[in-house]
C-alpha cells in the first residue's frame, strides 16, 4: 500500500473556509502536515480550526489581493507545498457579454488568477532556495471547456489559471518544483454554486447525475485525494498536467 505521509512538511491551503479547500485541509492534517489555512472569510476559518481543535493547523485570515500582507504571510510560513485553491464565481450570475463591465471582469479575474500568481510569487523563491516544492492548483472543468456557470471571466479566468500552471512547471522544473492542476467536476460547495444547483430543478439535477459515468456528483474529499497524491514523493515526475477529478471519462 502507498502511504501518504507528510509528517515534517508545511502545507499552505488558500480558500480554506469552506467546500474543497476545507477537505484538502482535512486530508493533509489526516496525513501528518503541519497545514496554514488561509481565506478572508474569518467566520469559516473560525469553524475549522474548532473542527480539528489539537492538530497542527494555523489558520490566517488574509486577503490575497493584498501582495504585500501576502508577501509577509509567505515569508513566515516557508511552504513545502501550496494548494490554491481560492476563487470562485464571486456572487456573479450569467449575463450577455454585451452587460459585463470590466469591473466585473476584473473581480473575478483577482479571485482566480491574480490571488494564484501573488501567493505563488511570493512563495516559489523559498522553494527554489529549498530545492523542491510541490504545487497544486485548483481549476475547474470551466479550464478545459466552455463553463457550465455560463460566467464568460469565470471560464476565461480557469484557463488563464491552468496555462499559468503549466508555464511554471516549465519553468521550475530546473528547481525541483512541480506544478500541476486538479480541474473538478461540478460540486455544491458554496452558496454560488448551490445556486446554480437549485436553478436546474429536480428534472436538470436528474440530467446532470445520470450525464456523471460513476452516477453522483463530487465531493471536496475526492479532490483531496487527488492533490494529496499529486503533492506527494509519488508525483515527482508528474508536473505541468491538468487532473480532472469528474467522475467521468471527460472533462
Amino acid at each position: 500500500m502507498i502511504a501518504l505521509d507528510f509528517t515534517g512538511q508545511k502545507v499552505v491551503v488558500t480558500g480554506a473556509a469552506r467546500g474543497i479547500g476545507t477537505g484538502i485541509v482535512g486530508a493533509f492534517l489526516d496525513a501528518g502536515a503541519a497545514v496554514t489555512a488561509v481565506d478572508i472569510l474569518g467566520d469559516g476559518l473560525a469553524e475549522l480550526s474548532e473542527a480539528h481543535d489539537g492538530a497542527t493547523l494555523r489558520c490566517l485570515t488574509l486577503d490575497l489581493a493584498d501582495e504585500g500582507a501576502v508577501q509577509s504571510a509567505m515569508a513566515q510560513m516557508a511552504p513545502d507545498v501550496i494548494v490554491h485553491a481560492a476563487g470562485g464565481v464571486r456572487g456573479q450570475k450569467p449575463r450577455p457579454i454585451e452587460e459585463i463591465s470590466d469591473d466585473d471582469w476584473m473581480q473575478i479575474y483577482e479571485g482566480n488568477v491574480l490571488s494564484a500568481l501573488h501567493v505563488l510569487r511570493s512563495a516559489i523563491p523559498g522553494m527554489k532556495a529549498r530545492g523542491r516544492g510541490r504545487i497544486v492548483t485548483i481549476s475547474s472543468g470551466a479550464g478545459l471547456r466552455p463553463s457550465l456557470t455560463g460566467i464568460q471571466a469565470y471560464c476565461s479566468a480557469k484557463h488563464g489559471l491552468i496555462g499559468l500552471t503549466r508555464q511554471l512547471a516549465l519553468e521550475l522544473g530546473p528547481f525541483g518544483i512541480t506544478c500541476n492542476s486538479i480541474a473538478p467536476g461540478f460540486l455544491r460547495t458554496s452558496p454560488d454554486y448551490e445556486r446554480q444547483w437549485q436553478s436546474y430543478g429536480a428534472e436538470g439535477q436528474k440530467r446532470m447525475v445520470e450525464g456523471i459515468a460513476m452516477r453522483r456528483l463530487g465531493e471536496p474529499q475526492d479532490i483531496a485525494a487527488a492533490a494529496l497524491f499529486l503533492a506527494s514523493q509519488h508525483a515527482g515526475w508528474i508536473t505541468g498536467q491538468v487532473l480532472p477529478v469528474t467522475g467521468h471519462p471527460f472533462p
